[in-house]
């Protein structure tokens, strides 16, 4: 099945986020929640600096401004350019993420006075607060959200300058990094490239979860012993796909099977054993739909 026009997108679009919209919507704001809290407990007293919120530091250290205020009309203004720029479908979803997040930083601002870190080193504190962060970061993310921030700048960067999403990312949040270099000095830096690449490995395994399966693709000349042994011996099925040399343009069988991860280790020795010469690619496997 495949979709014509604009119009049967967007239908299937909101089919899609009408799925499990109250479940959806609960996670989002614990997710604002624990991003807002890791925000005012790990966040600001390091001087911590990534995305909307590193302006919020900085701008709270150097001139006293309320970061949620720094946060808020950092978002309106953001929006105002998604909305201009990438239109109403791109920015509708960022809408409400870049509102609630500012005021759940200034709402939670009085936690700070029950926590009391105390003597605890602080790349502990940044590894804690990143997790905590990343975390928070996932869930909205997961329920099809996201705080707006420099993930609307990145988009229009993207969509404008021809350029991917992940070096769009890296022009952004490098910049208000480097920024902060020359306020905070080098130790802060380094602090704030470590949050924010724990971050992106938290937030990544809460979207997919833990890899529990590997996928391999097999190209091999024993193609009928290499089936026997996953079907016989490991116990699992194995799909024969049609390929085809780039560069000889020669047919090929691929054997494409998921094997769990503790399995990972038995397998891929063997098919070495099978044929020392075989090729094969092997993938993280996170959900497995269908199928026995």
């Amino acid at each position: 099945m495949f979709f014509q026009n604009q119009k049967d997108d967007n239908a299937l679009l909101n089919k899609i986020y009408k799925k499990g919209i109250v479940s959806r919507y609960l996670q989002f704001i614990f997710g604002v929640l624990l991003v807002a809290l890791a925000f005012n407990i790990f966040i600001l007293p390091n001087d911590i600096v990534c995305g909307v919120s590193g302006l919020g530091v900085i701008f709270y250290r150097t001139l006293g401004i309320d970061p949620a205020l720094v946060i808020l009309i950092g978002s309106i203004i953001l929006l105002i350019l998604s909305f201009a720029l990438l239109g109403v479908e791109k920015t509708k979803n960022s809408i409400i993420g870049s509102l609630l997040y500012p005021v759940f930083v200034k709402l939670t601002q009085s936690f700070i006075q029950f926590i009391d870190l105390g003597t605890t080193e602080t790349i502990v504190t940044i590894l804690f607060g990143g997790v905590i962060f990343g975390l928070g970061l996932g869930l909205i993310f997961k329920a099809g959200f996201t705080t707006g921030g420099t993930d609307i700048l990145n988009q229009i960067l993207s969509k404008y300058f021809k350029i991917s999403i992940g070096n769009s990312m890296f022009f952004t949040d490098g910049l208000i990094i480097f920024i902060s270099l020359f306020i905070f000095g080098w130790q802060k830096f380094i602090y704030s490239v470590i949050f924010i690449y724990i971050i992106s490995v938290i937030t990544d395994k809460v979207i997919l979860g833990i890899s529990n399966s590997k996928t391999f693709y097999i190209i091999t000349e024993h193609e009928k012993s290499v089936k026997n042994f996953i079907i016989n011996h490991l116990s699992h099925g194995v799909t024969v796909l049609e390929g085809r040399g780039g560069y000889t343009g020669n047919s090929q069988k691929v054997i494409m099977c998921i094997i769990p991860t503790k399995e990972y280790f038995l397998a891929k020795e063997g098919i070495r054993e099978i044929d020392p010469n075989a090729f094969f690619l092997v993938t993280d496997t996170y959900e497995v739909f269908g199928g026995e």
